[in-house]
This record gives structure tokens, C-alpha cells and sequence, in this order.
């Protein structure tokens, strides 16, 4: 079904809440390159998809694999990058501490971490911000310096769940073109979900889901 190139494969997934089918008999491939939009009504599964892509919930049926990883994504702290709705920056911690926290937990020592995550934040037009606590950021910059915290480690893969709905249309385009280069700079796929069609156009490939499943009437998934 897949080789190692490809960051991700998945076949006949399932995920139940309760009685609740989130996703429903999902079988689909991420190659290394790929640049692809999740597209769907709200609660179509979406979020959910993403999820057992990116490796922070577990299928209840079928299987999943991160063939460039060599396992699953908890044993490889950096390799999948996950940016959220909402940025979920800590608080109590500056911005460059908050980019530089994914590569402390990789191992790297501290001084290390703190200057990779200048370097990262600078590539992102973001340097001017690493000393400011989050609540001194828009919520663009916020969500922009969440990008950058994904990616200051070098990811394989990048997940992103509805990363520009709280974002106006030039906060949008900013945060998708921040995506685009930061992927590209990594040698990394993107899979991001959207309801907007200005961001999924943005992405080479579509997936639309509906009712837990996963269609694409141009291109096939595997």
C-alpha cells in the first residue's frame, strides 16, 4: 500500500466515541511531498482523521503506520509537527521558549534549543517577537509562532486542524504561506483541515469528508 517514502499510511480506520462513528472505513497514504486539504462539513470527522494521522488518538479498528518514522510518532518527539485551532501557547513562557520546547523534549540541550528556535522564528519574519509572553501577541502572530513551534525541529510531517479559523482573510493567507515555506523548508507533507476554499485551494490535493469517510472524486487516496 505504501513504501518507505511516504510519512503515513492508514487502512480501513475506525474511531467510535460511544455509539458516536467519527471515522468510517478510512484507507489513505501521505507521500513525503504531499500538500493536501481536508475539507468537510463540521462534524464530518475531520478533526478526528487528524488526530490518528498525527499520532495523539488511536484507532478502534484498522491500522496505522509512519513508514519514514520507524514507529509511532510518541517514540519520535518532533517528527510530526500538529498545529491546533487554537495556538495553546504556555502562558508563563516567552515566545522563544514556547518554539523551543518541542526540542527540549527531543533531547537537544538548552542553549541549543533556544538558538534553533530564533533561527526558526526569524525564517517565519517572527524574530521580533521571541522575548514577548503570549498575551502580547495578536491572535495571527500567535497562531504564526504555533507554526513555528511545530516545525523548529525538523518535522517529517506537518498536521494542522483549522489553523486560520479565528483569523481574518489576511491572517489566513499569512498563516498558509508560513505553512507552505516551512514545509518546504523541511521536506515535509502537509495535511491541513479547512472549511475556507481560499486555503484549501491553496494545497495541490483535496479530500472531502462526509459522515466519517473519505472521498476524492479526482484522485484516488492510495
Amino acid at each position: 500500500m505504501s513504501d518507505r517514502r511516504d510519512v503515513f499510511n492508514g487502512e480501513h480506520l475506525n474511531r467510535t466515541f460511544g455509539r458516536t462513528r467519527a471515522v468510517h472505513d478510512v484507507s489513505c497514504v501521505i507521500p513525503a511531498d504531499a500538500r493536501i486539504a481536508v475539507t468537510g462539513p463540521s462534524g464530518s470527522g475531520k478533526s478526528t482523521l487528524l488526530h490518528l494521522i498525527a499520532g495523539i488518538d488511536e484507532p478502534t479498528g484498522g491500522t496505522v503506520g509512519w513508514p519514514r518514522l520507524n514507529g509511532h510518532p510518541r517514540h519520535h518527539p518532533g517528527r510530526v509537527g500538529i498545529v491546533l485551532q487554537r495556538p495553546a501557547l504556555l502562558a508563563t513562557l516567552d515566545v522563544g521558549e514556547n518554539v523551543a520546547l518541542p526540542l527540549l523534549l527531543a533531547g537537544r540541550p538548552a542553549e541549543s534549543a533556544r538558538l534553533a528556535a530564533g533561527d526558526t522564528l526569524g525564517r517565519l519574519g517572527l524574530a521580533d517577537l521571541i522575548d514577548r509572553l503570549p498575551h502580547e501577541l495578536s491572535g495571527g502572530q500567535a497562531q504564526r509562532v504555533a507554526v513555528a513551534r511545530a516545525v523548529a525541529a525538523g518535522p517529517e510531517l506537518i498536521v494542522a486542524d483549522e489553523p486560520t479559523a479565528a483569523l481574518d482573510t489576511e491572517g489566513a493567507a499569512r498563516l498558509v504561506d508560513a505553512l507552505l515555506a516551512a514545509a518546504e523548508r523541511a521536506g515535509a507533507a502537509l495535511v491541513l483541515a479547512t472549511h475556507d476554499t481560499a486555503v484549501a485551494d491553496r494545497l495541490e490535493q483535496r479530500w472531502h469528508m462526509a459522515d466519517g469517510a473519505l472521498g476524492n472524486p479526482t484522485e484516488p487516496l492510495c
